[in-house]
C-alpha cells in the first residue's frame, strides 16, 4: 500500500568494509601519531594492542544487535527495541552528536590541508567547494560512495605499505637504530607506567572509530545480518594490523625519535623515513583519505536521519524521503551539507568534542543492548551464552563507559546540554500527542516499490 522508494539493498560485503575502513580513515594513525606518542610515553604498539582489545568487545556487540535488528539507525535502534523507547531516543540524539559533526571535521581537515598546498586560497573556499562536491557525489548513489571509498582506502594501504618498506630499508641497510626485523622490545614497557599506556590507549581508541557507522548501511546492504558482522570484524581487524604494525616499525627503527610539535610529528617522521619524495607522497594520499572520510560520513548521517525520520521521532515527510530515481535520501543529504557549512565558522576543536561525546555514549548503551536484549529478553543464560551475552559486553560497557568520565569538565557540560535539549523535544513530543513510533521495523522490513 505505501509506494514511497526504499533504499536499494546493493552493497556487498568488500564495500562495506570500504566504506568503514573510508569512514575510520586508515591514515588517522599518522594524524593523532604525536600526540598519542606523548600520551602512550612511546609505547605505540601496546597501547594499540589494548585499545583494539577494547574496542573489540564493542564491535563484538554490534554485531549481534545488527543481526537482531539489521535496519538502519544504529545505537539508537538497538536501544530502542532492546531498552525503551525513549532511551533510545536519547541515545540517538547523543549519537546524532557523532554522526553529524564528523563530515564538518573531514571538511574542515581537508581545507587545512589544501591551505596549507595552495596558502593564498583561504579555507573557508575549500570547505565551500568540498562541501558541493560531498552532496553530488552522496545524492548519485551509495555505490559511486562504496566505489569512491574503495579507491581511498587502497591509495592509504599501499601509502602506509610503502612506509613501511622504506623503514625495512633502512633496517637492512644499516641506517636505523635496529639490525633486525623482529624484536620483542616494542612490546616490553618496563620502564613506563601502565597507566601511562592505558591513557594512550584510551586516545588511540578513536583512531578505530567507523566500523559503527556502517550499521546505518543495514538496508543498503545485501543480507545485513551476516554481512554487516563480518564487514565489522574485518573493519577492525584490517585497522588494527596496519596501526600495529606501523607502530612496530618505527618503534624498532627509530627509537630515540623526537619532535617538538605534535601536531605535525607524523610529518617530520614520514620526512625522516622517506625524505623529501615519500613527505610529498603523504600530503597528498592525506588530502585524499580525508575527502573520502566526508563523503563516507555524509552517507552515514543521512541514513541515520532517513531512520529518525522512518519512525516519526523527526518530521517523517521530510527525513524518511527516498529520490525515485537515485534511491537516496536526497533532503537529507541538502540538509546535512547546508550544516557543514559551519566548518566555516567553528574550530576543528569544537567539531571533535561533539563527535567524542555522541560515540562514546552510543558504544556505551549498545554493550548495554546486548545483555537487555539477549540475556534478558530471551533469557540466553548457559555458561556460553553467559560469556557471550554477559561478560564480554559487560568488559566493553565498563571500558568505554570510563573513558567517557576522561572527557574534560567542558566537553561533559556540553553533552549534558544537549541531552537536556532532546529530552524536552520528547516532552514536548509526547505532550502534543503525537505518536513516538508509528510503525514497527524491528524486523527490518521496508516497503519495495
Amino acid at each position: 500500500m505505501n509506494n514511497q522508494p526504499a533504499l536499494s539493498k546493493s552493497l556487498k560485503v568488500y564495500q562495506i568494509v570500504f566504506l568503514g575502513l573510508a569512514w575510520m580513515t586508515p591514515m588517522i594513525f599518522f594524524t593523532v601519531y604525536g600526540v598519542a606518542y606523548d600520551a602512550a610515553g612511546g609505547q605505540m604498539v601496546i597501547a594499540y594492542l589494548i585499545a583494539f582489545l577494547a574496542i573489540f568487545f564493542t564491535a563484538y556487540s554490534y554485531s549481534r544487535m545488527v543481526k537482531a535488528y539489521p535496519i538502519a539507525g544504529s545505537a539508537y535502534t538497538y536501544t530502542k527495541k532492546a531498552i525503551h523507547p525513549r532511551l533510545g531516543f536519547l541515545v540517538g540524539w547523543a549519537l546524532l552528536l557523532d554522526y553529524i559533526f564528523s563530515p564538518i571535521i573531514a571538511i574542515l581537515t581537508f581545507g587545512i590541508f589544501m591551505h596549507t598546498e595552495f596558502p593564498s586560497i583561504p579555507v573557508y573556499v575549500w570547505v565551500i567547494v568540498m562541501n558541493i562536491i560531498l552532496a553530488l557525489v552522496n545524492i548519485v548513489g551509495i555505490k559511486s560512495v562504496a566505489r569512491i571509498s574503495g579507491i581511498s582506502v587502497v591509495v592509504q594501504i599501499l601509502f602506509i605499505s610503502l612506509f613501511c618498506l622504506f623503514i625495512v630499508k633502512d633496517i637492512a641497510t644499516g641506517q636505523a637504530s635496529s639490525s633486525t626485523l623482529f624484536s620483542l622490545h616494542p612490546f616490553l614497557a618496563s620502564d613506563v607506567p601502565f597507566t601511562t599506556i592505558f591513557s594512550g590507549a584510551a586516545l588511540i581508541c578513536f583512531c578505530f572509530l567507523g566500523f559503527d557507522a556502517v550499521t546505518t548501511m543495514a538496508e543498503e546492504t545485501i543480507q545485513p545480518e551476516r554481512t554487516i558482522p563480518k564487514a565489522i570484524f574485518l573493519i577492525v581487524c584490517i585497522a588494527a594490523v596496519m596501526y600495529i604494525a606501523i607502530s612496530y616499525f618505527t618503534q624498532i627503527a627509530y627509537p630515540g625519535f623526537t619532535f617538538t610539535n605534535p601536531d605535525n610529528a607524523s610529518y617530520t617522521l614520514v620526512k625522516l623515513v622517506g625524505g623529501n619524495l615519500l613527505s610529498s607522497l603523504f600530503i597528498t594520499v592525506l588530502i585524499i583519505a580525508t575527502f573520502t572520510q566526508g563523503v563516507s560520513s555524509v552517507t552515514s548521517v543521512t541514513r541515520f536521519l532517513y531512520a529518525l525520520g522512518r519512525e516519526s521521532v523527526l518530521p517523517q515527510k521530510v527525513f524518511s524521503y527516498i529520490h525515485p530515481t537515485f534511491k537516496t535520501p536526497v533532503v537529507n543529504i541538502l540538509l546535512v551539507t547546508a550544516f557543514s557549512f559551519l566548518g566555516m565558522f567553528i574550530d576543528l576543536n569544537t567539531a571533535v568534542t561533539f563527535v567524542s561525546f555522541g560515540a562514546l555514549t552510543a558504544f556505551t548503551f549498545v554493550n548495554v543492548s546486548v545483555i537487555a536484549h539477549f540475556y534478558i529478553k530471551l533469557k540466553k543464560r548457559s555458561f556460553t551464552e553467559t560469556i557471550l551475552y554477559l561478560i564480554f559486553p559487560l568488559i566493553g560497557a565498563a571500558f568505554i563507559g570510563w573513558l567517557l568520565t576522561l572527557l574534560n569538565k567542558d566537553t561533559l557540560l556540553i553533552g549534558v546540554a544537549w541531552l537536556t535539549v532532546g529530552f524536552l523535544y520528547l516532552f514536548v513530543k509526547s505532550r502534543l500527542s503525537t505518536p513516538f513510533v508509528k510503525r514497527d521495523h524491528s524486523k527490518g522490513t521496508v516497503p519495495e516499490k
